[in-house]
């Protein structure tokens, strides 16, 4: 694993040596960044490089979000990290009064900041590796899902895929116009049908969107809660290993 900085962010990157053959053995190597979620280190995503059975060359990225959560005075957060900040208070007044709905409407304090940090990156990874749109991948866990969509339908940068894991519908004025934008576009997004923190009827909701749009998207759901269990694991591998270019 190397660890270097790309444009504004410090990343971990990981290049499968063994796999599965690629349905396009002829083409360039994917590139799939994963953004792991909020409160986590930025290594928490980590081991899901070796947990997925990618084709071989596959390099996957873990950048490290920019916002530090952690307080010297509480050691057990350890190197806990968010791509923007939460009102926490607010959420789970919205979880126990039953209007999380509500919050698909707001475009969270910090998104476009985080967003301009994801396609500095992106950029610095382009200028490192010459890798093309046609064969990067972008997406995350949860918090990292959300900006990797954000960025997907508010930029116009070619990428082959989005993967959502546990992620939810956000600023929902502006990606649903902006989903016609992206016809085609391969996603993979799964959701636990137990999740606590970010309901499956709204995971769904944007599956349908999707749809709608006419993106070519898979949707796993999973009994659970907010996690990547293995048979998540175990598809994103096969979705991976039969995207061809674009």
């Amino acid at each position: 694993m190397d660890v270097q900085d790309l444009g504004p962010l410090r990343a971990r990157r990981v290049v499968k040596t063994s796999g599965t053959t690629s349905k396009s053995a002829d083409t360039a190597p994917l590139t799939v960044v994963l953004m792991h979620g909020y409160g986590a280190p930025g290594d928490d995503l980590v081991a899901m490089a070796g947990g997925i059975n990618a084709p071989a060359g596959t390099t996957f990225v873990f950048p490290e979000a920019p916002l530090a959560l952690s307080d010297p005075s509480m050691p057990f957060m350890g190197d806990a990290r968010a791509w923007w900040h939460i009102d926490i208070g607010r959420y789970e007044r919205a979880i126990r009064q039953g209007t999380l709905q509500d919050l698909i409407k707001d475009v969270p304090e910090g998104m476009a900041e985080a967003r301009t940090a994801v396609l500095g990156m992106l950029d610095a990874l382009d200028s490192e590796t010459k890798a093309t749109g046609s064969r990067l991948v972008i997406g995350g866990f949860s918090q990292g899902s959300m900006i990797a969509t954000d960025v997907v339908l508010r930029s116009p940068r070619a990428f082959a895929g989005l993967v959502i894991l546990s992620g939810t519908l956000l600023a929902a004025s502006d990606w649903l116009p902006a989903l016609a934008s992206r016809k085609g576009l391969p996603v993979f997004q799964s959701h636990g049908t137990q999740d606590p923190i970010l309901p499956f009827p709204i995971a769904q909701a944007l599956h349908h969107a999707f749809a709608e749009a006419e993106l070519a998207s898979t949707f796993l759901e999973f009994e659970g809660g907010h996690g990547i269990p293995p048979n998540v694991m175990r598809d994103l591998g096969v979705w991976l290993t039969q995207l061809g270019p674009t």
